[in-house]
């Protein structure tokens, strides 16, 4: 599966929203608040999500999932966009690990997170500062996604 490159996401994206989670209970509402930011609307039970936010609240929360389980406390989840992508970033307190892909980890090690956003995002990588590593995927931005309720 190769390397995940090693680089900061794009510097000219902006930070749309921001949520800290410090549990797996934290998930639920990390993935409510991120399909009402993407959308503009409160996702009724059981109701499907479109394509592009269904995608990044699954990715979202496959990452923050990895996060909260391999890392140190507290997580933190921020939206960032740029004029045409969305882009995931997922820290967690744990600058000294790298992240690890599944098919260098043994069968049941977990690690499918990441093959998850390589598989359906547009492009993803890594990056250390001195108190975090961070995760981040990117994904299109279309005209409904981070723009409908603010227009």
């Amino acid at each position: 599966m190769g390397q995940l490159s090693t680089s900061p996401p794009p510097p000219q994206a902006v930070e749309l929203r921001r949520w800290t989670l410090s549990e797996g209970a934290d998930l639920r509402g990390l993935r409510a608040s991120l399909h009402e930011e993407l959308t503009g609307d409160v996702l009724g039970e059981g109701e499907a999500l479109e394509e592009v936010p269904e995608l990044v609240v699954l990715i979202a929360t496959e990452l923050a999932t990895n996060a909260l389980r391999h890392g140190r406390p507290p997580t933190i989840v921020r939206l960032l966009a740029t004029d045409d992508h969305l882009v995931l970033d997922v820290a967690d307190h744990d600058p000294g690990s790298l992240p690890e892909l599944a098919d260098t980890q043994p069968e049941g090690a977990g690690g499918r997170g990441l093959q998850l956003a390589r598989a359906l995002s547009l492009d993803v990588g890594w990056y250390a500062t001195g108190t975090t590593k961070n995760i981040w995927a990117s994904f299109p931005r279309t005209a409904r996604l981070g723009g409908a309720r603010h227009a």
